[in-house]
């Protein structure tokens, strides 16, 4: 095995941990930045794959934009999930 496929085993296992991290954390942004991760490490991984075109595609949108677009929503409402139980809608107040 040589040093190339080494760094993409590594590369593919940082994807894995990011994804796992995006899922598991509370806290949205956090999320969002595992997100945006796991797109980068693929793009990273396009590129050593010698795709440039889909890897600079990947970072663009699928890093950069799209994580952008979480994190505006995410800012714009409430950053952390709450552990409080959920109360009635007003469906059942009737």
């Amino acid at each position: 095995m040589n040093c190339v496929a080494c760094i993409e085993y590594i590369v593919v296992a940082l994807m894995v941990i990011s994804a796992i991290l995006a899922v598991e954390w509370r806290d949205l942004l956090a999320a969002a930045v595992g997100m945006a991760a796991v797109s980068l490490f693929a793009s990273i991984l396009f590129f050593m794959l010698q795709a440039p075109d889909v890897a600079m595609t990947e970072a663009a949108i699928g890093a950069a934009l799209s994580g952008a677009i979480v994190i505006f929503a995410v800012k714009r409402t409430q950053r952390f999930e709450t552990e409080e139980e959920e109360k009635p809608g007003w469906w059942v107040r009737w």
